[in-house]
């Protein structure tokens, strides 16, 4: 059975110019996630977090690479089914809509009639009526059902950093467009940069 998700040397540049091209911006990715799982997903602005999500829901056109979800190219998927392979919430669980750059006909149906990838891109909680819990016990009920979440907080307060520490099996950082995977915690405080980026909340 293939995993339900496979990044396999993603990379997507941005370059500047018309007769002088130049990168201005890249991001890289290879991991995979072969079964159901919370991961948390930590970074700065403008690191490449969003730009990974869009690639990986299909919104985005990568410069070269793969994302398979249960073993189907997101990429070669029809436009209007791709979220049932991955579907991307972003900020106030708003779904990004899709780049079409191919005609949809040259494309495949989706194999699933669900998503099996969430990817909830900085959700806004609060903590003042209840809704950290019920987002929280969503996000296990999607798990519990084979289900992959991505849960991607830029912590700024100590219950976000709660949340990733406790909700959380594994993690992405990721900084200046590299993607690092580790699976742990503690593993994730280890990293380089890590601490810096969190600051005083690292010891919250």
């Amino acid at each position: 059975m293939a995993p339900i998700l496979e990044v396999k040397d993603l990379t997507k540049a941005y370059t500047h110019g018309l007769l002088r091209r130049r990168r201005t911006f890249s991001l890289s990715a290879s991991f995979t996630v072969s079964e159901p799982q919370i991961v948390g997903v930590m970074g700065p602005n403008g690191s490449g977090k969003t730009t990974l999500f869009e690639l990986l829901s299909g919104s985005n056109v990568p410069t070269s690479g793969r994302v398979l979800c249960a073993g189907q190219d997101v990429h070669r998927v029809k436009y209007r089914e791709r979220d049932r392979l991955v579907i991307h919430y972003h900020q106030s669980y708003q779904v990004r809509r899709v780049k079409k750059t191919v005609p949809n006909l040259m494309l495949e149906r989706a194999r699933s009639d669900r998503p099996l990838v969430h990817v909830f891109d900085e959700p806004q909680f609060s903590t003042q009526d209840g809704y950290v819990g019920f987002m929280l016990g969503f996000f296990a009920r999607l798990r519990a059902e084979g289900r992959v979440v991505f849960l991607c907080l830029h912590p700024c307060e100590p219950f976000h950093v709660d949340i990733m520490r406790d909700a959380c099996e594994r993690y992405l950082f990721v900084k200046d467009g590299q993607v690092a995977e580790l699976p742990s915690y503690p593993s994730l405080l280890g990293h380089p940069g890590v601490r810096e980026y969190l600051g005083v909340l690292a010891d919250a």
